[in-house]
């Protein structure tokens, strides 16, 4: 059975959920074993990462690349099957402007098979991934 708009929103909350407190496990039980995220080559993080465990090994490779303060969800919205998120990454150091991105989920029986982010301006990314290596 198709994911309903609504089950795809209630997803992504819940992955979101899970990755912030650091269950992976979760995590890992809600994509799928082709499951994948590419980052874009313009970026400190540039990629694909593969498996169940992608988000985790993306997630603890970003953190030590970037110093994040927040996370910030503005809105997920769904259609066919996809979601899209539109986010705000704000850094430690106030000096660097918030990192503004969206981020596309697409399903596959009921789990999610791929992540792909998209960055207004990356350079938010490259500035704070260049502040982090300068401490």
């Amino acid at each position: 059975m198709a994911m309903t708009h609504e089950d795809m929103i209630a997803f992504v909350d819940d992955l979101y959920a899970a990755t912030g407190v650091g269950d992976w496990d979760k995590a890992a039980a809600m994509l799928t074993d082709d499951f994948f995220i590419t980052e874009a080559e313009c970026l400190p993080m540039a990629g694909v990462y593969r498996g169940k465990y992608a988000l985790r090994d993306l997630f603890i490779k970003v953190m030590g690349m970037l110093d994040v303060a927040a996370l910030d969800r503005t809105q997920t919205t769904a259609g066919g099957d996809y979601a899209v998120t539109i986010l705000t990454m704000r850094f430690a150091d106030p000096a660097i402007p918030p990192a503004e991105l969206c981020e596309l989920f697409r399903f596959r029986d009921g789990k999610c098979c791929e992540i792909k982010p998209y960055y207004f301006d990356p350079q938010a990314i490259v500035a704070a991934a260049r502040a982090k290596t300068t401490e």
